[in-house]
This record gives structure tokens, sequence and C-alpha cells, in this order.
């Protein structure tokens, strides 16, 4: 037949279901009015998509439902209610109109009866029925005229019809079931239907029960504390209540109105919450957190910058670059009346006294130290919190010192921050970014907190034993302030005049008990520590003090009261001298050149070693050399074989000689671009049999065109060609800034020459 079409969205009528609904698109009125002007027959179906205005065949349903109109009425705004009944179940074969209303041909499609035995069509009607008398009784909303309708019904389809229409179900649901033909099909699905929605009621009791139970206890709790309450009033027992206790803690509290506003919120959800529950414990621990913060509590500090400068050189010996950046700072607020937000960073290696500077500064400028170790922190909540979600939530390392400090202007040390590190739970090294930029962190953010914490007026200083593992953008916040080697006569004077009397105290012994004498303390620094500070040095003496205190007690029958340790009995304490230095050559060599090296743990001095034979030209290199020291060397053969015939070397050597590059020791390894003139020096030394002179050495990069770039390090390479009796350096031309800035105990007895090229190089090296 051919009949008008409705398109509805959000709707799907069924057959023998009453139903009314609106329609205001022009085509659907229309198509309603075209079937009262015939015999009030419509066929309905559903969209879809329902964002869909204008709806074309495919946006259709293909089945849904012949209808009769049994009432129209007119409402507002051009809209229509529509009183539909529903009759067959029907298929669209297509649409034959499209405007001014939709039309198409509908042929019926009643449900396939695949039911042959009435004893199994009766087995599923009383199956259903029992099921819906249970869950009738679960859902007493429903009513007992509902229940009563349905299992009067004694046919299985007229019952599954109506079980469609009355029964919960989603759009896609109904138009599912609308869809399936056979009979036993459409059985088993309202069956599931029908046990999944007895399933979900009981779900949902069992809930409330819980809620119920739970809420009950409270009140329980509640009633309880209110007569407990009463009853020290009654007993004239005069205690405060936390909540209480807090509120007067808040009155005294020297903090802006916005923090003593969150305060007063938070304290009113700690009086509603009943005393013991996990709520509750959250809660008391973060306004204890808040109260105990110092929000406007400032230090007050020392301003006297001879003061400050007097107890810096009490501390420590040396260090006059870092003494005078504290200075700086103590005078630039002097000036300026207010902090500067300043935070350094001490870089340098191991031992050299980083920790105990801050320590130190603290103490000149009259500020609480706080220690914040940064070392193998991976986790972002460590430094901006965790947030206030579950019990043992806490606020982050820095708001922790705050709070540990008592005072919003104290000296913040940030410990190892070149050991920060990265994982799936956040960048640390990110987090800190906020924390160290002095234009941000007057409102650092705290996940725990939730209130802007002022970390404006705090001294941070952060120590690093390398920048290589620091991020750059966390470098751009820092002045950074290079904590280089000790030489050995600082070492000397350090030992003396601090370490000493230090490990005497720590091992219970007197100066009158044990005297070291200055020879003897020279030898313990040269022949038993290798190191760029003085952390083994204090090691040993305090070996010195434990084998003392020993002898001291083992003697006392014999009347021994004083040990003095000297130059000649030290090996008696120590043992065998450990460390041996490798010396200037005796005479000069063919082939062997001396280069400087910087290690982590001070510098140290490196033997070159070529060899040329008979070959096919191959270059070998050997001595776990690195890949930027591979590349030098090979950079050095070709220089040397693009000047090869001013030195008389024939055009076929290097095809006709293979050439071996050794730097002893070869289990260490050594990487580095500070090489390239001593292998280069080395090769030709090798190639044109010249030797080159016994007591210099040198350190240099080198290009292919031969001129010498600038190094770093030199400080301590310096102190290890001094320690091996080298008396001429060969350094590049643009380390002469760096060469100046050292003092003259470093420089003194030997002649340091600059060089920017490898012809003033060989100039200088060969004999």
């Amino acid at each position: 037949m051919k009949l008008p079409v409705v398109a509805l969205r959000g709707l799907v009528v069924l057959p023998k279901m009453l139903i009314h609904f609106d329609i205001n698109r022009k085509k659907s009125i229309a198509a309603v009015e075209r079937a009262m002007v015939q015999d009030a027959k419509l066929f309905v179906a559903a969209q879809k998509d329902n964002t869909v205005m204008d709806p074309r065949e495919p946006d259709l349903y293909r089945v849904g439902t012949i209808v009769t109109v049994k009432q129209l009425l007119k409402l507002p705004h051009n809209m229509i209610r529509v009183l539909v009944e529903g009759g067959e179940r029907a298929e669209l074969l297509c649409l034959t109109r499209k405007s001014p209303y939709l039309a198409g041909e509908v042929e019926e499609a009643p449900y396939c009866q695949d039911l042959t035995n009435p004893a199994e069509e009766e087995g599923m009607l009383r199956a259903l029925q029992e099921n819906i008398i249970h869950y009738a009784k679960l859902n007493p909303s429903l009513g007992e005229m509902w229940e009563r309708q349905l299992v009067s019904l004694t046919s299985l389809p007229e019952l599954m019809d109506q079980l469609m229409i009355r029964l919960p179900m989603s759009i896609p649901q109904r138009q599912e079931l609308l869809e399936v033909d056979s009979t036993r099909e459409r059985y088993q699905r309202l069956a599931q239907r029908l046990d999944s929605e007895i399933e979900i009621i009981l779900f949902k009791q069992e809930i409330q029960d819980k809620v119920r139970t739970h809420i009950d206890r409270n009140q329980k709790e509640y009633l309880i504390r209110e007569q407990l309450r009463v009853l020290r009033e009654e007993l004239g027992e005069d205690e405060t209540s936390d909540a209480e206790h807090f509120e007067n803690q808040v009155k005294r509290l020297k903090a802006s109105p916005q923090v003593k506003e969150k305060l007063r919120k938070e304290i009113k959800r700690f009086r509603m919450m009943p005393s013991g529950s996990q709520e509750g414990t959250v809660s008391r621990t973060y306004i204890e957190t808040l109260l105990d913060l110092p929000w406007q509590k400032i230090q007050k500090e020392n301003k006297d910058i001879r003061k400050a400068e007097k107890i810096l050189n009490e501390d420590h010996y040396g260090l006059e670059k870092i003494k005078e950046r504290i200075l700086e700072y103590l005078a630039v607020r002097a000036f300026s009346g207010r902090e500067n937000g300043s935070i350094l960073c001490l870089v340098g290696p191991p031992g050299t006294g980083k920790t105990s500077i801050a320590r130190s500064v603290a103490r000149a400028l009259d500020k609480q130290y706080v220690r914040v170790s940064l070392g193998g922190v991976r986790d972002e909540a460590e430094i901006r919190g965790h947030r206030r979600t579950y019990i043992g939530a806490m606020p982050g390392r820095i708001v922790a010192g705050l709070r540990q400090a008592g005072v919003a202007n104290p000296l913040m040390l940030l410990d190892e921050i070149d050991k920060v590190s990265s994982d799936y739970k956040g960048d640390t090294a990110s987090a800190l970014l906020e924390v160290l930029d002095s234009e941000q962190n007057s409102r650092f953010h705290d996940h725990y907190v939730e209130i802007p914490v002022d970390l404006s007026q705090v001294l941070f200083i952060a120590t690093a034993n390398t920048l290589e593992t620091v991020p750059q953008p966390l470098l751009d916040r820092m002045d950074i302030i290079e904590v280089s080697s000790y030489t050995e006569n600082e070492k000397f004077h350090i030992g003396k005049h601090y370490l000493i009397g230090k490990q005497l105290e720590k091992n219970g012994l007197t100066p009158e008990q044990l005297s070291i004498s200055d020879k003897a303390l020279r030898k313990v620094i040269h022949h038993y520590t290798r190191e760029a500070g003085v952390r083994s040095l204090e090691r040993r003496i305090g070996d010195l003090c434990r084998k003392a205190a020993r002898e001291l007690l083992e003697g006392q029958d014999e009347g021994k009261t004083r040990v003095r340790i000297t130059e000649s009995n030290l090996e008696k304490y120590l043992g065998k001298e450990k460390i041996t230095f490798d010396a200037a050559n005796e005479e000069d060599q063919i082939g062997i050149v001396r280069g400087l090296a910087w290690t982590s743990v001070g510098g140290d001095t490196l033997q070159v070693e070529v060899n040329q034979m008979p070959g096919e030209g191959k270059l070998q290199l050997t001595g776990q050399m690195g890949d930027v020291m591979k590349e030098s060397a090979q950079a050095g053969i070709s220089y040397i074989r693009s000047v090869g015939r001013r030195f008389q070397v024939a055009d076929d050597y290097f095809e006709k000689h293979d050439i071996h590059i050794h730097i002893p020791e070869g289990a260490v390894p050594k990487d580095g671009p500070s090489a390239g003139i001593t292998m280069a020096t080395a090769v030709l030394s090798a190639v044109t049999g010249k030797p080159v002179k016994a007591d210099l050495a040198m350190t240099g990069e080198i290009t292919l065109r031969g001129r010498v770039l600038p190094v770093g390090g030199l400080k301590e390479k310096l102190l290890a060609a001094k320690m091996a009796g080298i008396h001429q350096v060969l350094v590049p031309v643009k380390n002469r800034p760096d060469i100046q800035e050292l003092s003259g105990e470093i420089t003194r007895g030997m002649e340091i020459v600059f060089v920017s090229s490898m012809e003033e190089v060989l100039e200088r090296a060969l004999v």
C-alpha cells in the first residue's frame, strides 16, 4: 500500500501502542494532514540520526509501524500534538514522494509464527508471567494493575507486544526488537531484557541498603557525640573542641585574608565530619599543614657585611668568588631594602664543600637553613605536592621545607639538582622551573596546599656535580658559580685549620693527645688521597685519629698520654703510599707527548704514544678512547698529511705505513676534545723521527687547518702538570683569560705558553 510517512526523532512506535508525540517539521505536518484526508493511516519509522532535519530514505529504519491517527491538537509555535494507535508492523519498500510530504510504498510484515508446539508456547508464556510477577514485586511503583493486565493475557504474541511497550528500553533496543521477525527469537530477547531489569533493581536495592546502613551509623555517632557534649557541659568541663582550637589559631595567624578564608571554610567542613572518619583525618592534616606554614612570618636577618665576611672566612678557606657573590647579595639587599630572590647554583666535583658553603651562608646571614635533597627524585609530586584526594597525600618538598624552617625567608639548599630524573609520573626538572623563576615563584602553586605560596623571599642555593644533566631552561634561571678543585696548598690549610679539629672532636681526642706535623699532613695529601675535594683527606685524618685512640688506650698501663704523627712514622698508621704520580720524562723521546686531562676527581696527565710501522696506511687507536677523541686523532692525521712536505715526509708515506696511537691505562675510558694537538704532535714526531721535549705538556683541540681551539678545566690540568714536575705547558691563546684568573700558587714555577696554531705548537714541542 501507499501511505504518508512520518520520520520520528527519539521515538519508536510499536504495534498496539497508544501514544502521542509532537511534530513541527513541515513535511511531517503535511503527511499527517494528508492521512486525515484519506483513512487516517500513517507509516511511522524512527530516524537513524536525530540531527538530520530533512531525512531521506537511507536516514530511516526500514521497519516501522502503520498507525491510525486518533486526535490532532494544535500547539503554539506551529507545533502539532498527534495521538496515534499502533497497528500492524510493516516494512518501507521505497519512498515515492519527497515533497511536500514523505510518502512511500509500505508492505505489512507480521511476526513469523515459528512456534508449532502448543506445549512449548505455553511454557514460554508461563515463564514470562513468572518473571513479570517477580519484576512487579521488586518495583512496587508499577502498581498491581500493571501486573494484573500483563498476567491476564493468555496469548504469547499479545503478551510480548505489551511487554515491549511497557518495559523500560532505549530507542535502539526498541527498534532492534521491532526488527526481529521470529517469535522464538523475540521471546528470547524479551526474556533476557526482563532478567536484566530484575538484576539492575536488585543491585540498586543492595547499594541503597548499604548507604542507609552507613547513614544510620553516622546518625547514631552524631547523637552519641551530642550527648557527650551535653554531659561535659553539665559536669562543667570547659574543653574546647579541635575545631574551636583551630579557629583560635587562625585568629593569631599572620596570613592574607585569602588564606584565612580558606582555613575557615575547611574548619567548617571539619566540624560536620564524624570524628575518627577518614575524611576527618584528611581534613585535620590539611588544616594543620596550612596553620604551620609561615605565610607572612619574616625573620630579621644580619645586614652587617663585615660580620658576614668574618663568618664566611672562619668557616671556609679560599672560595673567594663565592664569598664575593654572597657579600654582593647582602649589599644589594641593604640598598634596595628588600629580598631579591637570588638563585645561586654551586657546581663542582664531589667533596669541594658545596653543601657546607650553603650552611655557612645561612649562618652569615642569620637565616634559617633547610636542605632539600633532590638526588634520585623522579615523581613530579615530590616538588608540587600530591592532590588532596586520598589519605597519605602531603605537600611537596619545597612547601615542606618552608614548614620546617618556620619562616617565609629561609635559605633553602636544593642539593644534587643535577641528579633529578623523569618517568611516567612527570618531569621533575620541569616542576622546578616555577620554583626557581624569580618572576613566577611569588605565586608557587602546590597541589596539596591549593593556595599560592610566596617563594620570592627564599634564598635558593642549588648544588650540582656537573651541568651536563641539568636542562637548559633550568640553567637559565640560576646564577652559576664554579667551585673548582683545591690545590695541595689549599687542602693543607683546610686540613690543618678545619678537618683535624673536627676529627679530633668526633673521635673524642684533644690536641694534647694527638698531633699531626705539617710534613705528615702534606704527605697524606700527596700520597694517600687523589681527589678534587677534601672528603678522602678527612677520612684519612679520621683513620689516624682512630688508630691513635687505640694506641693511647692500649698504652695506658705504660703511661702513654700522647701520640705524635710525623712524616717518618706515617706509614705505620696508613700503610704503604697509595697514590703515585707520573713524573715528567727524563729525556726527550720520539712519538711520546704528555697531554693534560680533566677528570671528576681533579686533573691528570696522559702520555700519548705513537708508533709507525710498514703497512697499508691503516690507523689504529687503542686505550679506551671515546668518539670525540677518535675524531681528534683523525683530524690530527689529516693535518699532518697536509703539511707533510714541509717536514720532508714522502707523499706516499701514509699509504705504505700504519700508524698506531695508544694512551696507556687501556682499561680506563677516556674522552674529550682537549687531546687533539697532543696526538697530532706525537704522530708528527713518530713520522719524522724528531723527539719531543721531555718536560713539556700541552692541551687544546685541533682543526683540520691546524688552528688550536680553547678547552676547559685548566685549573685541574695545570695542578696535574705541576704534580708531574712539568715546567712548560702549551695552552690555547683563547684560554688566556682563564689563566689570568688562576692564583699564582698554581702557575708558579711553570712557563705557560699561549699558542694559536699547530705551527707554534710544533715549533715549541719538537727538539
